[in-house]
């Protein structure tokens, strides 16, 4: 007599019901860490522009400086704003260690995507984690871009390669500088350590978040040089236009 539930039963069972809301500490009551209303709370990006996802006013719009002189990425695909609570979610993974948040934002992140793929988005076949400074890699002990990349990766089923870009000149931080400034303090920052995978792909670059794009421009015009044939950007969260609500 076997006295073992079924296998399947359990890991419906443990997926649904074990789980305690990462936000409000409440039954989750669903396969990630987090209850409903609290994942309906987060600011999600309604309305962006259709190039680098600048929130906007409505929909179906495409940004000034886009229209004035478009990046070299195609597009960024982002679920959210950058407002509360999720700052302060990206805040506590990325220099607090809080991985499981990063673990639960990089599942909701690819739960989008997914539905993005269904409405008609082209799946890259590579997707590569924006580099960190070998200084700051040693400072914070772990790449948080990396960790999402490689977490993403195994949930919507596209290759992850962190070798191909390196980051080769340490830089001041990005924070509280102009988009002037950061494109400046960005020049000659990064390099393709193997441009063999990149030969005619369509490859996405993976961050946590998008501030004025300086970064993404960086890379891709590098990876489109370099042989890639599109550059997309994947980012848990979109920041503003400074001075808007």
């Amino acid at each position: 007599m076997r006295c073992q539930p079924p296998l399947k039963s359990m890991v419906y069972n443990w997926l649904n019901n074990s789980h305690a809301c990462l936000l409000c500490d409440e039954k989750a009551e669903q396969p990630y860490p987090l209850c409903v209303p609290c994942e309906t709370e987060l600011p999600w990006l309604q309305d962006g522009c259709q190039v680098c996802a600048l929130p906007l006013p409505m929909q179906g719009l495409t940004c000034a400086p886009c229209r004035r002189r478009p990046p070299a990425f195609y597009c960024v695909e982002a679920p959210w704003h950058y407002g509360f609570p999720l700052d302060t979610l990206i805040s506590r993974f990325k220099y607090n260690s809080h991985w499981p948040l990063g673990r639960l934002l990089a599942t909701l992140l690819g739960r989008w995507l997914s539905h993005r793929y269904g409405d008609g988005l082209p799946r890259p076949t590579l997707l590569l984690p924006v580099p960190l400074s070998r200084r700051r890699l040693r400072q914070r002990g772990y790449n948080q871009a990396a960790m999402l990349a490689h977490w993403l990766a195994a949930q919507i089923g596209i290759a992850c390669n962190d070798h191909v870009l390196q980051r080769v000149l340490e830089t001041p931080a990005q924070q509280g500088l102009s988009a002037k400034s950061r494109k400046r303090n960005l020049s000659q920052a990064f390099c393709v350590a193997d441009s063999a995978p990149l030969q005619g792909r369509h490859v996405a670059l993976v961050d946590d978040v998008l501030t004025t794009g300086a970064t993404a421009q960086a890379l891709a015009s590098l990876l489109l040089k370099a042989g890639a044939r599109r550059v997309d950007v994947y980012c848990l969260a979109r920041t503003a236009k400074p001075g808007s609500a």
